[in-house]
């Protein structure tokens, strides 16, 4: 547990975040993220919903109906996972290697609650008047759209 780093998402950037913790994950650090719900998205939170909505219900593959469906995750966690992924080499041996040393967690589990929890400070939101809203809320948005059947 002493070569863990466990880093609090809450009150992040997302992308600042993911960013950072690419470039320790391919200097061979192992990285537990925990309250990934918790993690900002800037922007307008209309819009923001607006895209991922689109990300759901519309984009499929109609060459091959096996593969039709959500292409993005639906849970903050494995989006956040999803961010990280894209600023690694994931189809090389190293950056498969880094993705594996990353663990992204909603909430705080047991085994990490007593940790001594990381800030990032170059990825923290700090001006309050900039639009933004959490992965947590983003999720809760889309799944009730989703629900009541789409966009609206």
């Amino acid at each position: 547990m002493e070569n863990i780093i466990v880093i609090d998402g809450s009150n992040h950037i997302a992308g600042r975040l993911a960013s950072v913790i690419a470039k320790k994950l391919l200097e061979g650090k192992n990285i537990v993220v925990v309250n990934a719900d918790k993690i900002i998205i800037t922007g307008k939170p209309e819009s923001i919903t607006a895209t991922y909505l689109k990300r759901w219900l519309e984009w499929k593959t109609y060459y091959n109906p096996e593969k039709r469906g959500p292409k993005y995750h639906r849970t903050p966690d494995r989006l956040f996972k999803r961010m990280v992924r894209g600023m690694l080499p994931h189809d090389k041996p190293k950056g498969r290697e880094a993705l594996k040393r990353l663990k992204v967690y909603v909430g705080v589990p047991e085994e990490f609650k007593e940790a001594k929890m990381v800030k990032v400070e170059e990825a923290l939101f700090k001006n309050p008047l900039v639009p933004s809203i959490t992965l947590g809320e983003l999720y809760a948005r889309l799944s009730n759209k989703v629900l009541m059947g789409g966009a609206e």
